[in-house]
């Protein structure tokens, strides 16, 4: 039986080393464009809203779920919260539609207009989702509403995102796919790692 050199073991542990973080990084690729299906198959939708009408009287069907939507209604302060996001400017509010706690409006308030003299609109015109399915930008947003305020949003709630039109999220179909190739890549790599190396000494 031939002792391994300790050259031969450092190697096979650096590439022991190399397959993992492959893996682990195409996985992550993966995982992050499974988050964004739902944004970019939005982007491909119907850039005619389909009008809701009055929100405070609606239940939403399955078929409304990711659909470009107008709608109007009275939004309520229960459970209302405001929040930013990195590299944005802007900030946010989630409110409950009055009288119907199972739809809440994400509203996107422009830099400057924050304050106490803010006024929410009445009429809406975005992306309508079951809030559990909204994508990665609205992971954990029944938990903050519920650590700020106490409030706990059903679980069957849905969101209507205010301005966010199918041209508006184009963006998740090029990230998606940038992610798959970035997935695609380390498998690659993966394979050129683990396959077999011919012996020329054997030739």
């Amino acid at each position: 039986r031939v002792a391994k050199s300790p050259k031969s073991r450092v190697a096979k542990r650096e590439r022991t080393t190399a397959v993992i973080l492959m893996v682990v990084t195409a996985v992550a690729a993966i995982a992050m464009s499974v988050l964004l299906f739902g944004e970019a198959r939005y982007a491909l939708a119907s850039s005619t809203p389909v009008e809701m009408g009055e929100l405070a009287t609606i239940q939403p069907a399955a078929d409304l779920s990711n659909r470009y939507v107008f709608a109007t209604g009275l939004l309520g302060a229960s459970g209302a919260i405001r929040y930013a996001r990195t590299a944005e400017s802007d900030s946010f509010r989630l409110m409950p539609v009055a009288g119907n706690p199972s739809i809440w409006v994400e509203i996107r308030v422009p830099e400057g207009f924050e304050g106490p003299r803010f006024v929410p609109p009445t009429k809406f015109a975005g992306r309508l989702v079951p809030m559990g399915k909204a994508g990665m930008r609205h992971v954990g947003l029944a938990k903050a509403v519920k650590d700020q305020t106490d409030v706990t949003i059903p679980p069957d709630a849905w969101l209507l995102i205010d301005g966010s039109s199918p041209r508006a999220s184009r963006w998740a179909i090029a990230l998606a796919a940038m992610f798959l190739a970035f997935a695609g890549w380390n498998l690659f790599g993966v394979a050129r790692v683990l396959r077999p190396v011919r012996d020329s000494s054997k030739a």
